[in-house]
C-alpha cells in the first residue's frame, strides 16, 4: 500500500513511520516527490490490518495498491520517472535511439557503425557480446573480447553502451563495462537474474517476452525494484503470434497501455520485430507516433557479412534516413529526438 505523507509532515514522524513498518517484515520504499511524500509498504500487508496507520502522526491517507506490481506502477509513482545513462536521459523528455549490431563480430566493423550512428544522431550504441541464440552451432557471441570492443568503441564515440546479460555468473564482468545492461526477451522470466541485476546501480533494459503478457513483463521489473534498482527501461520488441509475415508482431498497443500502467520508460526494437530492414523505418514511425520514449535499432556497416540478423540491420545511410523521418513525427507529436541538431 501507499501511505501519503502530509506536506507539513514532521522529518520524525516519517522515521517513525518507516521504523514500524520495517519491524513488521514489510519493505519500505519511499518516493519524494515536490509536494508530496508517499512511502511504499511492500510485503504482507495483512500485517497491517490492526495498525491504525490514518491516525499516526504525518500521515494523510493510505491507498492500497490493487495491481499485482507495486513500486513500478503509477500508483505508487504517478508521473513518468527519467533514466540517466551517461548524460542521456530517457523518460518524458527527448525521445532517445539506441543503434548497433546486433551482435560485436569485428573491431573495425564496431567503430565504423559506432562513428556512424552518432554521426546520424543515435544517443546510445548497442552491441552483444554474448548472443542467445537458437542453435547451438550458431555465432555466440565474442564474450569479453567483445565487451572490450564495445569500451573502445565508447570511448571513442562517447556513446554510452548497453549490452546483454544472460548468465547471473558474468553480471560482476557485464556491468563493468556496460551503462545499460539488457535482459534479453528469452531471460524476461529469468527470475535469478532479474534478482542479480536488481542489485547492480546500472539501468537495466528489460524486452518483453515472446509469449509474455503486459502483466508478467511489469513483474519482471518488479523483481529488478524490489531489489532496489528502479532504474529501469522497457522494451517493446514483438511477440509470437500466428502471423509470419514478420518475425513477430510487434504490439505497439503495449505502449500506451504501459504508459497507463507504469512510470518507467517505454522503448521499441522494431528491428527484433520485423525481421526485415524495410519495415524498421515505419515501425519507428510508428511507435514515436504511439508514445515510445525511445527506439532500439539494429544498425550494420556491412549488414551482407553480419553473423547475426543482418536482414534486419539497416546501413548507415539508411539509418540516417530513419533519424530524419523520426524527427519529423517527434515534432507531429510535440516532442524532440534527442542528439542534437541535424
Amino acid at each position: 500500500m501507499i501511505i501519503v505523507l502530509k506536506p507539513d509532515h514532521k522529518e520524525e514522524d516519517r522515521r517513525q513511520l518507516v521504523e514500524t513498518l520495517r519491524a513488521l517484515g514489510l519493505a519500505v520504499h519511499e518516493s519524494r516527490g515536490v509536494q508530496r511524500t508517499l512511502v511504499g509498504a511492500i510485503g504482507d500487508e495483512a500485517v497491517l490490518r490492526d495498525l491504525p496507520l490514518e491516525s499516526m502522526p504525518g500521515v494523510e491517507r493510505v491507498i492500497p495498491i490493487l495491481k499485482p506490481y507495486k513500486l513500478v506502477s503509477r500508483e505508487f509513482h504517478p508521473a513518468d520517472s527519467e533514466v540517466e545513462v551517461g548524460g542521456v536521459a530517457f523518460g518524458p523528455g527527448p525521445v532517445q535511439i539506441i543503434a548497433g549490431p546486433c551482435s560485436i563480430e569485428d573491431r573495425q566493423l564496431l567503430l565504423e557503425t559506432a562513428h556512424a550512428i552518432r554521426e546520424a544522431g543515435a544517443t546510445c550504441l548497442r552491441g552483444g557480446a554474448y548472443k542467445p541464440r537458437t542453435s547451438p552451432y550458431a555465432f555466440q557471441g565474442l564474450g569479453e573480447k567483445g565487451l572490450e570492443l564495445l569500451a573502445e568503441a565508447r570511448e571513442a564515440t562517447g556513446l554510452p553502451v548497453v549490452t546483454e546479460l544472460m548468465d547471473p555468473r558474468d553480471t560482476v564482468l557485464v556491468a563493468r563495462y556496460a551503462d545499460v545492461v539488457q535482459i534479453g526477451a528469452r531471460n524476461m522470466q529469468n527470475f535469478r537474474l532479474l534478482k542479480e541485476v536488481g542489485n547492480l546501480t546500472k539501468p537495466i533494459l528489460i524486452k518483453r517476452g515472446m509469449s509474455a503478457t503486459i502483466t508478467e513483463w511489469l513483474m519482471s521489473a518488479e523483481y529488478v525494484a524490489a531489489q532496489g534498482n528502479q532504474r529501469i527501461l522497457l522494451c517493446e520488441r514483438g511477440i509470437r503470434t500466428f502471423e509470419t509475415a514478420t518475425r513477430s508482431t510487434l504490439d505497439l498497443s503495449a505502449v500506451p497501455v504501459l504508459k497507463s500502467q507504469t512510470h518507467l520508460p517505454v522503448l521499441v526494437d522494431p528491428s527484433h520485430a520485423a525481421g526485415s530492414w524495410e519495415l524498421v523505418e515505419p515501425l519507428s514511425r510508428a511507435a514515436v507516433a504511439a508514445g515510445a520514449d525511445g527506439l532500439m535499432i539494429e544498425v550494420h556497416a556491412r549488414p551482407e557479412a553480419a553473423l547475426c540478423d543482418g536482414n534486419q540491420s539497416l546501413k548507415p545511410e539508411r539509418f540516417a534516413r530513419l533519424v530524419e523521418a523520426v524527427a519529423t513525427v517527434c515534432g507531429a507529436v510535440g516532442r524532440e529526438l534527442g542528439g542534437g541538431d541535424r
